[in-house]
C-alpha cells in the first residue's frame, strides 16, 4: 500500500488490531504497526500518542455523546437525553458493519491488563463528559451525575452484550433495553 493513500488513521487502527491479534499487544511495536499499514513511524505519531491509543479513538465517542445530549429536545428528561446519546452511539460508532471489528477490538482489550485499565479510564471520561453535558442543559449536579453514571453503565453492559452476540439487535436497541433494565432494577 502506498504511503500517499488516504485514511492513514483507519489503516493504522486496522494494522494494529491485526498485529495485536497475531502477536499480542506486548510483542507489537509502533514500527510494526506503521509498516503493516504501509506508513512511517512519524505518520503513526501524527495520529496517535502511543500504541494503546490506536484502539481508543481519542475523544471521538465523548464528542458524539456530548453532541447528542446537547441536541436532545429541550423538554427531554436527563435520562431521555442520555438514551438519545446511546442511540447516537449506535448510529455512528456501533453499527452492524463495525460489529465484527468492535468485537475483535474488545477481545484484544480483554486480553491485556494495560488495555483494560485504559478502557476503564476511557469509561470514566465518557461519564464525566455526559455529566458535564447534562449540567450545561441545566440539570442539577446530582441528577446529572446519576443519569450519566447510569448511561455509562448501560453503555458498558450493552457493548458487552452487543459484541458477544452474532447478528442480533442493533446496538441502540440493546442499549435502550439495558438502560430500561437498569432503571427498573434501581427502582426495585
Amino acid at each position: 500500500m502506498a504511503r500517499w493513500q488516504p485514511n492513514a488513521p483507519q489503516r493504522l487502527v486496522a494494522a494494529a488490531l491485526e498485529l495485536f491479534e497475531e502477536r499480542g499487544y506486548e510483542r507489537t511495536t509502533v514500527i510494526d504497526i506503521a509498516e503493516r499499514a504501509g506508513l512511517t513511524k512519524s505518520t503513526f505519531f501524527r495520529h496517535f500518542q502511543d500504541k494503546r491509543e490506536v484502539l481508543f479513538g481519542g475523544d471521538t465517542m465523548a464528542g458524539l455523546l456530548v453532541r447528542a445530549i446537547a441536541a436532545a429536545p429541550a423538554d427531554a428528561t436527563p435520562f431521555e437525553a442520555v438514551a438519545l446519546a446511546l442511540d447516537a452511539a449506535g448510529r455512528e460508532a456501533f453499527t452492524a458493519e463495525r460489529r465484527e471489528f468492535v468485537a475483535r477490538r474488545r477481545a484484544v482489550i480483554d486480553s491485556n491488563p494495560e488495555l483494560r485499565e485504559r478502557e476503564a479510564l476511557k469509561g470514566l471520561g465518557l461519564t464525566a463528559s455526559m455529566t458535564d453535558a447534562l449540567g450545561r442543559r441545566g440539570v442539577a449536579d446530582l441528577t446529572a451525575c446519576l443519569a450519566a453514571e447510569l448511561g455509562a453503565l448501560a453503555m458498558k453492559i450493552a457493548y458487552e452484550r452487543w459484541t458477544g452476540a452474532a447478528g442480533g439487535d442493533d446496538f441502540s436497541v440493546v442499549a435502550r433495553r439495558t438502560l430500561d433494565d437498569l432503571r427498573a432494577a434501581g427502582a426495585g
